[in-house]
């Protein structure tokens, strides 16, 4: 049996009993940093044979993680933190151990996403994107028909610049950024997407709540929206920026969905 353990975010003590039980009967645990993994298996006793099972080496790792599998050894996967696939390894094997009718599991935990969600207070649905791609065009195309909630991965480097793009590609919505989860000095953050965010260090969660629309020409389709103004006098442009700024999005946008209406 391959089993996927979901480890602690920060504090070591989110870990589910099942969860170090597993870790002290199977015969390995793949990793994505064998030293990290160390402090939390040493601070509960388990000493397993160590494997790196990381993004770079996923595809190159496969068919010896399967070999143990093809065996019939219990092996554990786990990521640096939190759930495994969920933005770490273990897709490409999950899908392999499908495809060889090979047995697998997931062992319950948390998962940075889902906490930062609870934080929030928002209200589903949501979609979790993780972090965004580095073009544009890409970026376009995840966030295309975006509705909800949207929850998002930023790394300390890129955040200014992923909060102005969000900011332009979804209307300067109000969000909430989450870092250091379940550790002593974890942050939350309620702000909005306009916002200038300073920080030098770790990684954060970003929750952007749902689009606001309480003007009831909201309700109307987008060319409805519209006409409405262009049938008091507005020009087709004042329209689209009227229809932008009632609805808090760009007006880039309003303008790409009438295009993609015709």
């Amino acid at each position: 049996m391959v089993y996927f353990v979901a480890t602690p975010i920060g504090n070591l003590g989110e870990i589910t009993g099942r969860a170090v039980e597993t870790l002290k009967n199977v015969s390995a645990i793949f990793c994505e940093d064998t030293r990290h993994s160390k402090v939390l298996l040493e601070h509960y006793g388990i000493s397993k044979s160590l494997y790196s099972y990381h993004k770079f080496n996923e595809k190159k790792s496969l068919d010896f993680v399967l070999a143990f599998a093809q065996r019939g050894e219990d092996i554990a996967v786990i990521s640096d933190a939190g759930m495994p696939c969920i933005n770490d390894p273990g897709n490409i094997l999950v899908n392999a151990l499908k495809e060889h009718h090979l047995p697998y599991t997931v062992i319950s935990g948390p998962s940075a996403f889902v906490n930062a969600f609870v934080l929030s207070g928002y209200q589903p649905p949501f979609t979790y994107y993780g972090f965004l791609p580095d073009k544009k065009g890409d970026r376009d195309k995840l966030l295309d028909g975006s509705v909800g909630v949207a929850i998002f991965y930023l790394s300390v480097h890129d955040i200014k610049e992923n909060m102005a793009y969000l900011c332009e590609r979804l209307g300067d919505r109000e969000c909430c950024l989450v870092k250091e989860l379940s550790k002593s000095h974890e942050k939350i953050r309620f702000c909005h997407l306009s916002d200038i965010i300073e920080d030098d260090k770790g990684e954060f969660v970003l929750v952007v709540n749902a689009q606001k629309q309480e003007n009831p020409l909201c309700s109307l389709s987008v060319e409805e929206h519209i006409a409405y103004y262009v049938s008091g006098g507005m020009s087709k442009s004042d329209a689209i920026k009227a229809v932008a700024k009632d609805r808090n999005v760009s007006k880039n946008e309003i303008y790409k969905l009438t295009l993609n209406d015709r």
